[in-house]
């Protein structure tokens, strides 16, 4: 029998996931982590982009804001201010999201605005990159 983890990914909305997995990769404040069964405890924080849980043939996307990651050796739980799945995100509100941050660092008065706007363009990025592979998975598999 192979090896697997229970995976959480709960939000502010509520739970968004629940299940086994084979693997976890997310996206970690010092770069992508992939999280395999027994690996060693970790706690770090999340910065925007994908979280993507493999289940033998299986995968499942999401785009995650920030949060935190927790790994014990047979439970991953991810605690996200923010998720959402990625067939759900909206190709357009990103791009428009992304505009718009681009025009909020151009017309930015101080550091804070500076700041914020590129939260703000780092999230619309990491979203518009959540649904690209996405839909690059899909390609692949032939479902597009």
């Amino acid at each position: 029998m192979a090896v697997s983890m229970q995976v959480d990914i709960v939000s502010a909305e509520g739970s968004m996931f629940s299940g086994k997995a084979d693997m976890v990769f997310a996206q970690a404040a010092d770069g992508e982590v992939g999280i395999l069964p027994k690996h060693t405890q970790l706690l770090t924080q999340l910065k925007p982009g994908q979280v993507r849980v493999v289940s033998g043939d299986e995968e499942d996307f999401f785009f995650i804001n920030s949060g935190v990651l927790e790994v014990q050796p047979s439970v991953v739980t991810i605690l996200a201010d923010t998720a959402i799945r990625a067939e759900d995100l909206d190709q357009a509100a990103a791009e428009e999201a992304k505009r718009r941050a681009e025009d909020a660092m151009e017309q930015a008065k101080s550091d804070t605005d500076v700041a914020r706007a590129q939260i703000e363009l780092a999230e619309a990025v990491a979203q518009i990159q959540t649904i690209s592979k996405l839909r690059d998975r899909l390609h692949k598999t032939g479902l597009s």
